[in-house]
């Protein structure tokens, strides 16, 4: 077995990504695309965490090396970013329902792994030039927030602002997100997603939980 990658560029070939295609929430971004490949595949064991939370360590641990499967361009924004924006060859629709039900488990992992890091990491982050002087309840508002009124519109969630950051709120949000998810997959949303795919939809989730988890981590002063 190998972690299947797909290796995207930008448009103006500034910025490359290397995410992996069966891991929401492993994508790294880097100015050239060795460095992008080389920093996923460094990430691999931060990653690895998420996995055994979503029971599916000996499948990520057998998963090795890293094979590019596809390369392409993506849009402007990965070369602004550094982050992929657009959906595979491997993320067209339709989407296989047991394919989506093993994604979703990882993306549950993901946002665990984000709230535990939230309540570990120190209130005051390092000071440094990603996020220049945001704190963590910010950084967790922020991600939280993308996601519930950002994302989640793609199936159909209609969030109010800051909704999901009310008390008791974030896990019921969750829920109802999942299930949008899978009603879309049955042809149960009536507006269909463009530009965006399902499980893009889900990969994009996993990425922005993860790439802030990780960035909380970085600038922990505890």
């Amino acid at each position: 077995m190998s972690i299947r990658v797909v290796l995207e560029q930008g448009q103006k070939s500034k910025k490359f990504v290397a995410f992996a295609v069966d891991w929401p929430g492993l994508s790294r971004g880097a100015k050239t695309a060795a460095d992008a490949v080389q920093t996923l595949a460094a990430y691999c064991d931060r990653y690895r965490p998420v996995a055994v939370r979503a029971g599916l360590e000996s499948a990520f641990g057998e998963a090795e090396p890293l094979e590019v499967v596809e390369e392409r361009t993506g849009t402007g924004s990965t070369d602004f970013w550094g982050i992929s924006f657009s959906p595979s060859s491997f993320e067209q629709e339709p989407m296989d329902a047991a394919e989506l039900e093993r994604k979703i488990i990882v993306l549950q992992a993901c946002w665990a792994y984000f709230d535990a890091v939230g309540a570990r990491v120190s209130p005051q982050m390092r000071r440094g030039p990603r996020g220049g002087g945001r704190d963590r309840d910010t950084i967790m508002s922020h991600t939280i927030r993308t996601e519930s009124e950002l994302f989640a519109k793609r199936v159909g969630i209609k969030m109010p602002e800051r909704g999901a950051l009310e008390p008791g709120a974030l896990s019921p949000y969750r829920a109802a997100y999942l299930e949008a998810m899978r009603a879309y997959q049955r042809g149960e949303v009536k507006r269909v997603m463009r530009s965006w795919t399902l499980a893009f939809l889900v990969r994009h989730s996993g990425f922005h939980t993860m790439d802030h988890a990780w960035e909380m981590e970085d600038k922990d002063l505890s």
